[in-house]
């Protein structure tokens, strides 16, 4: 195998991976409120697959380490198929909180062994100094340009869906499974595995809880990891808020779940390209506002203004209310990559190389922790009081999550030999 075969294949897996999630994202809600699921079990159901994707990081993530990634990427494509497929028919709560549980298996299953397999295999053709930017760069483009496809698919699908053949908003998930089978065959007949260091299964089971207590430590240890495990939080409570609610508030002002799925739809392709503006723009912001803590922080005031807006327009139907919302929505992510990026670049520069894996995971927990209280509590707090009041107070946790990078720390590195770690895994993330 050559590098350039490699890459070709890592891209094609990048864009297969996340293929099945962009479809089904833009009717998801809009097909549980069909089924007849209430607000409050729409966002219990969302609880159990952050839930599971959070217990499942850390043990998952040395998986891939022990029976190879081929067979982790194998496995979590399997268990995309089945919970989209179980979706598309699912009729009753329970069986949509079991597509949960299965969709949580999958994403932990997913995360990061495409990377290590492409990383790995470079490794063994180019050797140690191998050049992984390029690669890996045009892996997380293929994985934004599959989610924004994906999307824009998924939402138009259920308008073109003939009557009485099915349920409309049931074909996105449908489309999802498939696409997971491809994943399937092309992980299985294209990815050969890569040599690689393995270890064994009881050590990555006994590690795990050494790798969590030491995450906290680190993060309670450290005056900067404390404030961005904090801005993750309230990050996860602003995404999990907006993407339980905006799908309902755009099908109501479309006047129809379909309708409502395509404007979903073309509202969050939108959102994608957003995010990478603000990606773009978050060195700038840093420049211009005199600190990355202050680049952050004006990010963040974004946010809640975006979401504040939302809220103040809750009141505007059709057209207006549309491009309200979609305007809102755009600001919104834009602000939040600003955020997401330079908090990156702190949370790096505030340990060593020998613990960003900790550091890492801990993060992406305090996100999902974020999610789960949003959908618990913001959740039942618009079936009773509405989702503007619910965007309300998302938009307050988020403006006072500014105040975290106000006079922030300098960052320390931390003392890598007090940190009990599992070792990195190669651009695992």
């Amino acid at each position: 195998m050559t590098a350039r075969s490699a890459l070709r294949r890592y891209m094609l897996v990048s864009f297969l991976t996340w293929l099945p999630l962009g479809l089904m994202v833009a009717s998801m809600v809009l097909l549980m409120t069909d089924r007849g699921l209430s607000l409050t079990q729409i966002g219990l159901s969302v609880t159990v697959f952050s839930v599971v994707t959070a217990t499942l990081e850390l043990p998952t993530g040395g998986l891939a380490d022990v029976i190879g990634r081929r067979r982790v990427l194998a496995a979590s494509a399997v268990f995309t198929a089945a919970a989209l497929a179980l979706m598309s028919v699912s009729t009753v709560f329970w069986m949509f909180l079991v597509s949960g549980v299965l969709k949580g298996v999958a994403r932990a299953l997913s995360s990061g062994p495409a990377t290590s397999w492409y990383v790995d295999t470079l490794h063994g053709i180019e050797g140690g100094d191998a050049d992984l930017k390029p690669g890996l760069a045009r892996g997380n483009a293929m994985e934004s340009a599959a989610l924004c496809a994906g999307v824009l698919v998924g939402g138009a699908v259920p308008l073109l869906v003939p009557p009485g053949l099915m349920t409309p908003l049931a074909v996105p998930s449908l489309l999802g499974a498939v696409a997971a089978v491809v994943l399937l065959v092309v992980v299985v007949f294209a990815l050969p595995e890569p040599a690689h260091d393995r270890r064994s299964l009881g050590s990555v089971l006994r590690e795990v809880p050494a790798t969590m207590v030491s995450g906290v430590r680190l993060a309670a240890g450290n005056a900067v990891l404390r404030r961005l495990m904090a801005a993750a939080a309230a990050s996860g409570v602003l995404l999990m808020t907006i993407e339980l609610l905006t799908p309902g508030r755009l099908a109501e002002l479309a006047g129809t779940a379909e309708r409502g799925s395509l404007a979903y739809a073309v509202v969050a392709a939108l959102g994608y390209a957003a995010s990478a503006l603000g990606s773009a723009l978050a060195p700038r912001v840093a420049r211009l506002a005199g600190s990355s803590a202050r680049g952050a922080a004006a990010g963040a005031v974004l946010c809640a203004l975006s979401v504040g807006s939302l809220a103040a327009t809750a009141g505007l139907g059709g057209a207006p209310g549309l491009v309200a919302a979609g305007l809102a929505y755009l600001v919104m992510f834009a602000g939040l990559s600003v955020t997401a990026l330079l908090c990156l670049e702190m949370q790096h520069n505030a340990v060593s190389a020998a613990e960003r894996t900790t550091v890492t995971s801990t993060s992406s927990l305090s996100l999902q922790a974020g999610g789960v209280l949003a959908n618990s509590t913001l959740g039942v707090l618009a079936a009773q009081a509405g989702a503007a009041t619910a965007w309300w107070v998302a938009s307050g946790v988020v403006l006072a999550s500014a105040l975290l990078f106000a006079a922030m720390p300098r960052p320390g590195v931390t003392r890598s030999s007090r940190a009990q770690v599992l070792p990195e895994r190669s651009c695992s993330g």
